[in-house]
């Protein structure tokens, strides 16, 4: 009998100065780290196993050298921990800095892996970790500065029959929203069950984006393999319904918008 042949996903993700970090509450270091941690986390998302990585680097006019390697050790350092083998990638001068790493995941088979787009009625919908901790006003927060790609958490959930996934990059109301589009299911949220950073409102907590969490759909079996907080349920129909602590549709609410 031939073995069947590993499946290979892949995603890639960019951060750009002004946009997705600032040089002065964030070293050279904590770039890199979160460029690839970014792309990392779309393959948690997916419940694969890092492969290979590709980094791209634009260098704005008079960036040093040593601050360049120390955007490549940040990178490195993250690789070594998760397992990731950088395989190459490109330099050249722009207007600001900017990073972009395309990863390869890969699983056993077809049945490890998990989209955004298996939603169903009667599932659960939860959350790993804490939400709002990047969003908080102290923009130097370590959340924000290295997020963590919750890659062990991924391969778990997506084994044990989880039928949705998403990492919360542009925030919930905003992820919560392109699960429930792809499932064509509706996704019931209510903020009074968000397991929230210290000193974090739910509002802001369901907007503010850069946590890196996972929400997850499914059987409530699932908590059995990851530290999982529910928060709502998928219904029947379509769209996103957020409920504030009082029970009442929240209108209005969205995270980050490209």
């Amino acid at each position: 009998m031939v073995a069947a042949a590993p499946i290979a996903v892949s995603s890639i993700d960019t951060v750009a100065e002004g946009v997705h970090f600032s040089l002065d509450t964030s070293s050279p270091a904590d770039v890199g780290h979160k460029a690839l941690a970014t792309a990392l986390s779309d393959l948690a998302a997916m419940g694969a196993a890092p492969g290979e990585a590709l980094v791209s680097f634009v260098l704005p006019a008079g960036f040093p050298d040593e601050e360049a390697l120390e955007l490549a050790r940040g990178i490195g350092v993250l690789a070594r921990r998760t397992g990731t083998a950088v395989a190459g990638g490109d330099i050249v001068r722009g207007g600001c800095l900017t990073v972009t790493v395309a990863v390869n995941g890969w699983a056993e088979s077809e049945y490890e892996l998990c989209g955004r787009d298996g939603a169903q009625p009667g599932d659960l919908v939860g959350v790993t970790g804490e939400l709002g901790a990047a969003a908080r006003p102290e923009e130097a927060s370590e959340r924000h500065r290295r997020p963590e790609p919750r890659l062990e958490e991924g391969r778990a959930l997506a084994r044990a029959g989880a039928t949705a996934m998403i990492d919360l990059s542009d925030g919930l109301a905003t992820d919560a929203w392109h699960v429930a589009r792809a499932s064509g299911a509706r996704l019931r949220i209510e903020l009074a069950r968000l397991p929230l950073a210290p000193g974090v409102a739910p509002r802001l907590a369901a907007t503010g984006g850069d946590d890196y969490e996972l929400m997850v759909c499914g059987p409530r079996a699932l908590e059995d393999v990851a530290g999982i907080t529910w928060i709502g349920e998928v219904a029947e129909g379509e769209g996103l319904e957020l409920l504030d602590v009082a029970g009442a549709p929240v209108e209005g609410l969205s995270g980050y918008e490209h």
